[in-house]
């Protein structure tokens, strides 16, 4: 699963209303089912208070993980339709969770299916759809000697990182799959087999 995908390029909402009830779209990347979980938890949390919270996401893993609820809407109406905006435009790597406030007016499953995915759509329309490739994540840990080395590798190549300096430095690293071993072998020639790693 090294090939590139589509996904979203951040964290974003749309709101709007129909027949009195207010809908809140809610869409983010994610990497892992975990983290999938964890922004449904956030949303269903933050807006505790809503009649309905209902999420729906695909994250690459083997196989592709997807899964939606109704969260309480009439079966079919709610989670389903979520999850399908997400499959239309191909989308991986995404959570959604669509909240409502219920205004007083049935709208019936056609209309809560056209809400739900709507909530979702106009989310996305939000941010925007980015090709991304799987990273991975791995330390890097070296002694001060080796850290400028270190640092001026991952500088030049854009790699994204934290560093933090204690007793030696630590460097966060996340870096696309395909690129990840030629990355360690730079540093391990760099630091003459000095620097350490691990996931």
């Amino acid at each position: 699963m090294n090939e590139s995908y589509r996904t979203v390029a951040g964290r974003e909402r749309a709101r709007f209303e129909i027949s009195g009830s207010e809908f809140i779209g809610h869409v983010a990347p994610v990497e892992t089912v975990e983290a999938a979980e964890q922004f449904v938890d956030a949303i269903s949390t933050e807006y505790a208070d809503a009649t309905h919270n209902v999420p729906a996401y695909r994250v690459r893993a083997e196989p592709l993980r997807e899964w939606a609820s109704d969260d309480g809407e009439p079966s079919g109406s709610a989670g389903d339709p979520a999850l399908n905006v997400l499959e239309q435009e191909e989308l991986e790597n995404v959570a959604a969770v669509v909240t409502r406030y219920y205004g007083g007016t049935k709208l019936g499953v056609g209309g809560l299916a056209r809400a739900y995915s709507r909530g979702v759509k106009e989310a996305i329309e939000e941010t925007e759809i980015i090709e991304e490739r799987p990273h991975e994540r791995f330390s890097i840990t070296v002694e001060y000697d080796d850290s400028g080395s270190v640092r001026g590798i991952l500088e030049s190549e854009g790699v994204e990182f934290e560093a933090s300096y204690e007793a030696d430095v630590e460097f966060a690293v996340r870096v696309p799959k395909p690129d990840g071993s030629e990355l360690r072998d730079r540093i391990r020639s760099a630091t003459s087999g000095r620097a350490t790693f691990s996931e």
